[in-house]
């Protein structure tokens, strides 16, 4: 008899196991409906009659993104509110224009240190960044480069962090940043004079 609820026990325990994911779509497309102005998890369904050939597909990839800027890259996001039939399929897409190889990071964090992991990528390299990690891209050669990058985001993008932190608005008090970053008031100023 104890075995048996011994036997029960295991059952009921391995069976409380939950695996969570986002489900699959329940229908096989969901275009999305850019006119709708109900904005739930993304965007609405389109009705089925009325998706065309284009809903499924973006031309941009064959052109430049702008250079000229501090950054050195520019960058292309995709995703459903220029892509509609990527609606629903927890995707978006980008392409990073550089001037030639470049070097890329990212820093992982713990309690112990923030470890910084680096490559020098070249022609069909691939780097994975871990999602919600700090991480970089820097030109370091000569020409230009591209990068694809695929987001586990319907509305995948780009935060910069010194203009997220320094060119906020309205913009977060200098003693708080200075205290933050061990700095005085003055190099605070210095930082967010360019997003002034």
């Amino acid at each position: 008899m104890a075995s048996f609820f011994l036997v029960l026990g295991l059952l009921a325990t391995t069976c409380s196991i939950a695996l969570a994911y986002d489900p699959d779509p329940l229908q096989d497309f969901c275009v999305a409906d850019l006119n709708s102005t109900v904005r739930v998890n993304g965007y609405v369904c389109k009705d089925p009659n009325l998706v065309k050939d284009d809903d499924f597909y973006f031309s941009i990839f064959d052109k430049e993104a702008n250079l000229s800027n501090p950054l050195g890259s520019g960058i292309y996001l995709v995703n459903a509110s220029v892509m509609p039939g990527l609606n629903t399929l927890g995707l978006s897409f980008s392409r990073v224009d550089f001037k030639t190889r470049f070097l890329v990071g990212l820093v992982a964090s713990s309690a112990e240190n923030n470890r910084l992991f680096t490559q020098v990528l070249e022609e069909g390299d691939m780097f994975v960044y871990p999602k919600g990690l700090i991480h970089f891209q820097k030109n370091i050669g000569r020409g230009h480069a591209i990068g694809l990058a695929v987001f586990n985001s319907q509305n995948g993008g780009l935060n910069v962090i010194a203009s997220a932190v320094f060119g906020s608005h309205p913009a977060i008090p200098e003693d708080i940043l200075a205290k933050a970053f061990q700095v005085d008031d003055e190099t605070i100023f210095r930082l967010q004079a360019p997003y002034i």
